[in-house]
């Protein structure tokens, strides 16, 4: 099976993204790594946090904030559709060099990256939800995608393609629940699914 090789469009820029993580302090490398890995999670304690203050704001604002976990399952599917359409193949396995995370086995592809669209999915369903957040979500996205470059794992237009991947189907289906949000909320309200929307 034929892979992509991405190498060509911004390889020398990953292989000085990753010398330089090799050159860095072990201390920083270990943040960044651990961010890489688990750093997604804050997207989700900060979407628990916009859907549990709407909750108190009323039914109307609970579905918008309730829309941003399925915002992000979307923009995952979508960005692994596309992933098996390009078939690019992971840099550590173009270039064959030595990164902080390790490599993926092949037929793992590499574009566009998950991470970063499910964190711009995020941060811009968030946005809709709170300001404050979405702005703190979309600074995490940023550190996310980057540091996806940095462990190895993605080409730098690996991570911009998600974060693009993500904010285009965060708008999209963000913007198309808020036109009916009054609708959505009557429907839902009757439903046994009323104590997500309405706190007691």
């Amino acid at each position: 099976m034929l892979a992509f090789d991405g190498a060509g469009i911004d390889g020398s820029a990953y292989t000085d993204v990753v010398e330089l993580a090799h050159r860095s302090p072990a201390w920083l490398d270990g943040l960044v790594s651990a961010w890489s890995t688990y750093g997604l999670g804050l997207f989700a304690v900060l979407m628990v946090v916009g859907w549990w203050r709407a909750r108190h704001a009323g039914a109307r604002a609970a579905v918008v904030a309730l829309a941003a976990p399925v915002t992000v399952v979307v923009a995952y599917a979508v960005n692994d559709a596309l992933k098996l359409v390009v078939r690019e193949d992971r840099p550590c396995q173009s270039l064959r060099v030595v990164t902080l995370e390790a490599c993926p086995a092949p037929g793992d592809w590499s574009f566009p990256s998950n991470h970063a669209a499910i964190a711009a999915a995020a941060a811009v369903a968030l946005l809709f939800v709170s300001r404050r957040l979405g702005a703190v979500a979309a600074v995490a996205a940023v550190v996310m995608a980057a540091s996806r470059v940095w462990v190895g794992a993605h080409y730098p237009h690996d991570v911009v393609a998600g974060l693009a991947v993500g904010a285009v189907v965060g708008l999209l289906l963000t913007s198309a629940v808020r036109r009916r949000p009054d609708a959505l909320a009557r429907r839902l309200t009757a439903t046994r699914l009323r104590p997500l929307l309405v706190a007691p």
